[in-house]
């Protein structure tokens, strides 16, 4: 197992080219189950989720070939064996994204319940409703999804389907199957992040009927087949993001590259309310972040797109610590997202959470310590406090950080960041 050590107290200043997003890219390769033609996907980033989610798709008779360290060729012609094993699934939540495409091709799968980072509850009820409401048969036995159709045509049947909260990978899975699904779907309540625009568009190069697109409403025609593709996978929004805050908490001057400045409008202006300068170049897919000076205490509330993203809300929490003054931070998406604190508030951080409230009250610096990474974004908050904090901060269990991060101290060191990754005694 891995650790992160980092020597505090340098200044973040260059260019960082943001990599492709992790969630866009693992409902795009479960898309290439929906069709015995060949998908090709570019800009995927080089995770740990990534090479999991490959593992499970190739166990299932999915044929993955590499064409360069960040394309992927994927030909789901014949699958063999329709089901992802717990041992692969129990690291994942998203593998629960394989679950619709399966039965809408072959009528047939059997998933292991998801794992991934312990957050929060993320029920896969809401999936498992949709589909019964499309004709599938589901039963869950010694933690594995089982789900056939049990009709002779061995298609889903649309359905009007409205989600009792907003669910991404509950619209991605019912998106998939409904695009192969006999008649029209319709999903109210639909999640309208990015990613979830990022699979439709892909869905409709390989000739889904998809109306609606980035909207809470969509209609999905069913067709009796898809083709194959070449799709380039969305920059990532979060990745970007915590590199944006990262400058911003180092009083550093850094130039992202390769962005979507379109998704990452509540990112940008609270940023801009911690008085960070942002230029925004969009034709040149740019952002550049400089901070100076005090940093403001900024509140927030995290909500589904285009509100703040959930996914951002330890980093903005940890900028929130050096800032001039308190403020608070409202988590409305999972109720066990702060598991951070407590390993903020070992590098002296002034933090106190009540219920899904946290109330930041700002110090003049932090000091480095031995914490330990709690969940994927956790650790991203963690790497920005051992940026700024004065001597040495061990970060250990980053096994987390490299489920959602390409190679991120390969990207911060040339920012003149000190970080170097260890094995663990």
């Amino acid at each position: 197992m891995d650790k992160l050590v980092i020597q505090g107290g340098t200044r973040l200043e260059g260019v960082v080219n943001i990599s492709g997003a992790k969630n866009a890219a693992l409902p795009l390769l479960c898309a290439s189950l929906l069709t015995e033609e060949t998908l090709t996907l570019s800009h995927l980033p080089v995770l740990q989720d990534i090479r999991t989610l490959t593992r499970i798709l190739t166990g299932m008779g999915v044929t993955a070939t590499p064409v360069d360290s960040n394309t992927l060729s994927l030909c789901a012609k014949s699958i063999t064996e329709p089901v992802a094993p717990y041992e692969l699934v129990k690291t994942m939540r998203a593998s629960i994204l394989v679950l619709g495409p399966l039965l809408a091709r072959y009528g047939e799968a059997s998933v292991s319940l998801p794992g991934g980072c312990a957050i929060g509850l993320r029920p896969v009820d809401l999936h498992i409703k949709a589909l019964q409401a499309m004709g599938a048969e589901i039963r869950i036995e010694h933690g594995y999804i089982h789900a056939h159709i049990p009709h002779a045509s061995r298609r889903l049947q649309g359905a009007h389907i409205c989600f009792d909260q907003v669910t991404v990978t509950g619209t991605e899975n019912i998106i998939m199957a409904a695009a192969l699904a006999e008649g029209e779907t319709f999903i109210e309540n639909a999640a309208r992040e990015p990613e979830v625009t990022d699979l439709i568009h892909c869905l409709q190069a390989m000739g889904a009927n998809i109306e609606g697109v980035g909207t809470d409403r969509l209609k999905i025609t069913g067709v009796t087949a898809l083709g194959g593709a070449t799709h380039r996978v969305m920059p990532d929004r979060i990745e970007a993001g915590t590199f944006m805050v990262a400058a911003a908490a180092t009083r550093g001057h850094v130039i992202l590259k390769g962005v979507e400045p379109s998704h990452m409008g509540a990112i940008i202006e609270k940023l801009r309310e911690a008085s960070t300068h942002i230029e925004v170049n969009a034709d040149a897919h740019e952002i550049t972040v400089h901070h100076e000076g005090a940093i403001k205490p900024v509140s927030l509330r995290t909500a589904p797109f285009p509100a703040f993203p959930t996914d951002m809300q330890a980093q903005f929490l940890t900028l929130n610590t050096l800032a001039a003054g308190t403020s608070t931070i409202v988590e409305t998406i999972f109720e066990n997202r702060f598991m951070h604190v407590q390993e903020l508030q070992r590098l002296g951080a002034r933090i106190e959470v009540n219920g899904n409230t946290a109330i930041i009250e700002g110090v003049p610096t932090l000091r480095g310590a031995q914490v330990m990474a709690t969940d994927l974004r956790a650790s991203a908050c963690l790497v920005i406090a051992g940026l700024v904090a004065e001597g040495t901060t061990e970060i250990h269990r980053v096994y987390h950080l490299d489920r959602g991060y390409d190679r991120i101290e390969a990207k911060l060191n040339p920012l003149g960041a000190r970080i170097s990754r260890e094995r663990e005694a």
